[in-house]
């Protein structure tokens, strides 16, 4: 099954269950299938919620989504500059496994907006601002990621709005 769907599907299908307790559960369903790259994903994930968890004096039992999507999204960029720095220093064999990581760590989270959905909010912000000035492409791109805070990678942003403001 391809990675969205399986995150579609995952996401739909535990609507009324915390990412919190979905990870919970994972960490008991990849014991039982011996599935130990999930498990050793799953344990990190755990871990990094608790860690969180007491570092921000929380006293609940779960995180809230948000604070779960957060710490799982910047898992993820964890690997992606491990995977760059791996791949400077010639290690394929540990760049597959911090893909094969963060593929994992992708399923819980929501899906992105493409690259044509991100083109068409950019291309509405700049026809509402009339003409935007290039010396401040950083602060029309803070008032365009505010709107599309965790819809979209900040990169992609970026390049797109390069490219329209030339």
């Amino acid at each position: 099954m391809h990675r969205a769907n399986r995150t579609v599907a995952r996401r739909d299908f535990a609507k009324s269950m915390s990412l919190h307790k979905q990870i919970k559960d994972g960490i008991k369903e990849a014991m039982i299938k011996k599935d130990t790259l999930r498990l050793t994903v799953l344990r990190n994930i755990s871990s990094t919620f608790m860690n969180e968890m007491l570092a921000k004096k929380i006293t609940t039992p779960e995180l809230t989504d948000e604070d779960a999507i957060a710490i799982i999204r910047r898992l993820v960029k964890q690997r992606k500059d491990s995977i760059d720095q791996f791949t400077k220093g010639s290690r394929m064999d540990l760049v597959k496994t911090e893909k094969d990581e963060m593929d994992i760590l992708e399923t819980f989270l929501p899906q992105m907006m493409s690259r044509d959905e991100i083109e068409k909010v950019v291309k509405v912000k700049i026809a509402e601002a009339g003409t935007v000035d290039k010396s401040k492409l950083g602060i029309f791109m803070g008032g365009i990621m505010k709107e599309l805070k965790g819809k979209a990678d900040g990169m992609l942003v970026k390049e797109i709005l390069e490219g329209l403001v030339k």
